[in-house]
């Protein structure tokens, strides 16, 4: 245990937790905390592992009233992008890619709290456009949740049947960008010490959130979580000011 973090396996926790409850998935704060203790590509390469585990979780406690439609529609266009973003991790300077998770962090974040109506029309080429989006930024940046949980909130979905579709779909490309991650080098063995304690930390997590779930709004947690996903974005922009 001398050579694990237990503050990071903390927070990993914490981003788990509040992943489910927020419904945007774990990897949008798990991506910037992992920044902090690994480089960016270890990141990419632990993400798409942990996260296998994670969904595999949330599509066993929420496995009821899972949409195929939606599956098919939203799923279909992830995996073959989020194989193209992980094939272009490798023709970007990792500081770049920091810069750009920032970015997309802080963006993503202001967009939902200024914009708290914002909702997109519920329809097959929306469903598609988001999908894509959603993918290429999981390949290249390591998540994409946001956009998908944007994408997804439009078709007015109950919350467990959300949490299912968006795990079953986050599955998929998880499964798909492992395998363009390890050809691009990115899963490392002094690296994979952490996978059993993350395997269990997506379990427990999952669990704990759905719990939370049943006694509290999921509005008020998507608040806090957003407010969560700009201060990490402004920190990691200010990590890699500092850096550079």
């Amino acid at each position: 245990m001398k050579n694990i973090s237990c503050i990071f396996l903390l927070l990993a926790l914490i981003a788990e937790i509040l992943g489910t409850i927020g419904g945007f998935g774990s990897s949008v704060f798990f991506v910037p905390i992992a920044n902090f203790y690994f480089d960016f590509e270890s990141v990419l390469g632990l993400t798409a592992i942990y996260h296998l585990s994670s969904n595999m979780s949330k599509i066993v406690l929420f496995k009821k009233g899972l949409d195929k439609k939606l599956l098919v529609n939203i799923g279909i266009p992830s995996v073959i992008f989020v194989v193209l973003g992980g094939l272009l991790t490798k023709s970007f300077n990792s500081l770049y890619l920091e810069i750009f998770l920032g970015a997309f962090l802080v963006i993503i974040a202001l967009v939902f709290l200024i914009n708290r109506n914002l909702v997109i029309n519920p329809n097959k080429r929306n469903a598609i456009v988001g999908g894509s989006l959603s993918g290429f930024s999981a390949g290249l940046l390591g998540t994409g949740g946001a956009i998908r949980g944007l994408t997804m909130a439009a078709f007015n979905l109950e919350k467990s049947a959300f949490i299912a579709t968006s795990a079953f779909i986050d599955f998929l490309i998880d499964f798909s960008r492992t395998f363009v991650y390890y050809y691009n080098g990115f899963i490392h063995k002094h690296d994979l010490i952490y996978v059993p304690f993350l395997f269990i930390i997506g379990i427990v997590g999952t669990a704990i959130g759905k719990k939370i779930l049943n006694y509290i709004p999921q509005d008020k947690f998507k608040l806090i979580s957003l407010i969560l996903i700009l201060i990490i974005g402004i920190v990691t922009l200010t990590k890699v000011s500092l850096i550079k």
